[in-house]
């Protein structure tokens, strides 16, 4: 790694209307180095790497990029200057080909006839040859004749890699690129990023997950309320040390898990059964309890709860609320019968993104607070709103601030108000902490324990380990669409589960 930096950010600034995203940030790239950027979501992570690839314009500071002046207009602009983001959520067009995509917009071209060099045509031959020399240097094998639509997250996110580097970029900016892959999927683009970086590339890396930082990070830079706090080597930084900067101050624990008299069973599935996802499946959740669905991708725990809350048909099986016998023919019979789900996917399913705080915090409570004539009763919507507001500790300028607008966390603590609306009994929280920063899961952490103390009975399903660990009272792991084994809290390691999911 050169220390000479390629990219300077210095005193950038930045506002938004009611908000200052920006205050004197700086920071600086090294060639063949990655560089994570942390904080909590709402810190000015992604309002940084906007304003780098152009898609905003600072308010203030300058940036240098290989000792000269970096201003630029638009992406397309940064794409010239050699810079590429890749987003978390995918960009690439789902009905075109692999290679349609990673020349989309610059494609090669070349005369249509040798004395008609004015009039050009694609020249699909060099650019099958150039996207095949690039999958070839990241190591994969990939049809450029393939359906995006068709293909995998994980090689949908190595095509973005390889249309960042269609144009040469020696800066690539990843944001979340590990929030949708599987662990082995982790491994194949850590895997590509070491060998990027070999090469010369330099990477911006943003992630929740502090432990890819120290696994495939050179130095870190954290931003809090939108201002630097601290650059250090990830070699002489440490998980505690980070979580101090990011939040400002000590976590005392990521899991404030209150211990509760676990009551009687109230919900019971007895031999579930869908053709080709869930097979005979059986369990018990008790009054007060936070039970844990662990297992794999593709082992069948959001198809499970799908089925228990009547979002998908069951071929076969028997559910108990209570001992007695109940159907949940739709969704919204589940929700009469007092059981909720909270996606893990909050922004297609869980939000209205282009509305308030209000008018998603109220959506399932207008028939209340409405007249005869449909009418929604303004006082008691605005009381409701500002009460969930403030037992949700929900960050935001005020209840009419736009959804899409809030932190990550503040999302999500928006889909959990939103569902205590039916005063549900029985709560599915589907990765609740997924995509959201340490200080944010934390408090999400609180919330869920709280709602356990309060009698209601958590479903939890998770893929971070230490989240079922920390959170479950008791955990069923799933393999393959089977129940594949029960572990109490006392019994439980990462170890046990695993192996029970392998």
């Amino acid at each position: 790694m050169n220390e000479k930096p390629i990219l300077v950010i210095d005193g950038i600034e930045k506002s938004f209307p009611g908000v200052k995203a920006l205050i004197d940030v700086s920071l600086d790239l090294r060639q063949g180095e990655v560089h994570a950027v942390c904080g909590e979501n709402g810190a000015g992570k992604s309002t940084l790497m906007k304003i780098i690839c152009g898609v905003y314009q600072p308010d203030g500071g300058n940036m240098i990029l290989n000792g000269e002046d970096y201003s630029i207009q638009n992406p397309n602009d940064a794409y010239a200057r050699g810079i590429a983001i890749i987003y978390q959520e995918s960009s690439l067009f789902p009905e075109l080909t692999v290679l349609e995509n990673i020349f989309m917009g610059h494609e090669m071209q070349k005369p249509i006839t040798p004395l008609l060099k004015m009039i050009k045509i694609n020249d699909y031959p060099s650019m099958r040859r150039r996207a095949s020399a690039i999958f070839e240097r990241l190591g994969m094998d990939i049809d450029l004749d393939a359906i995006v639509s068709n293909l995998g997250v994980a090689t949908k996110q190595m095509i973005e890699i390889a249309k960042a580097l269609t144009f040469d970029s020696p800066i690539l900016i990843l944001d979340e690129p590990t929030a949708a892959l599987t662990s082995k999927e982790v491994d194949t683009l850590f895997g590509t990023i070491r060998k990027l970086k070999t090469e010369g590339h330099s990477m911006l890396y943003i992630s929740h997950r502090l432990d890819e930082i120290f696994e495939v990070c050179d130095r870190v830079t954290v931003l809090r309320d939108g201002q630097f706090i601290k650059t250090e080597d990830v070699a002489k930084t440490n998980r505690d040390k980070l979580v101090t900067w990011m939040v400002g101050r000590n976590l005392d624990t990521l899991y404030p898990k209150i211990e509760v008299d676990i009551g009687d069973v109230i919900f019971e599935a007895r031999g579930l059964n869908q053709e080709g996802i869930l097979n005979n499946i059986d369990f018990n959740l008790r009054k007060g309890e936070i039970l844990g669905i662990a297992g794999l991708a593709g082992a069948g725990r959001t198809e499970l709860a799908l089925a228990v809350c009547g979002l998908t048909k069951l071929d076969s099986g028997e559910l108990y609320l209570n001992n007695t016998k109940v159907s949940f023919p739709n969704y919204r019979s589940a929700q009469k019968h007092g059981v909720d789900y909270i996606s893990e996917d909050r922004k297609t399913f869980g939000l209205v993104l282009e509305m308030s705080v209000k008018v998603n915090l109220t959506q399932k409570l207008q028939p209340k607070i409405s007249n005869i004539f449909g009418i929604i009763r303004r006082n008691e919507e605005d009381l409701y709103t500002e009460d969930s507001i403030k037992k949700m500790d929900i960050k935001t300028p005020d209840s009419d601030f736009i959804v899409e607008n809030l932190s990550g966390g503040n999302q999500q603590k928006v889909s959990v108000a939103k569902a205590l609306v039916i005063d549900p009994q029985i709560l599915i929280l589907d990765e609740p902490t997924r995509g959201v920063d340490v200080g944010a899961k934390s408090e999400l952490h609180r919330i869920i324990s709280t709602l356990a103390s309060e009698g209601r009975s958590i479903i939890l399903i998770s893929s971070d380990l230490p989240e079922i660990l920390g959170m479950c009272d008791r955990v069923f792991v799933m393999k393959e669409g089977r129940m594949a084994g029960e572990v109490m809290r006392g019994e439980m390691s990462q170890e046990k589960i695993l192996g029970m999911a392998l």
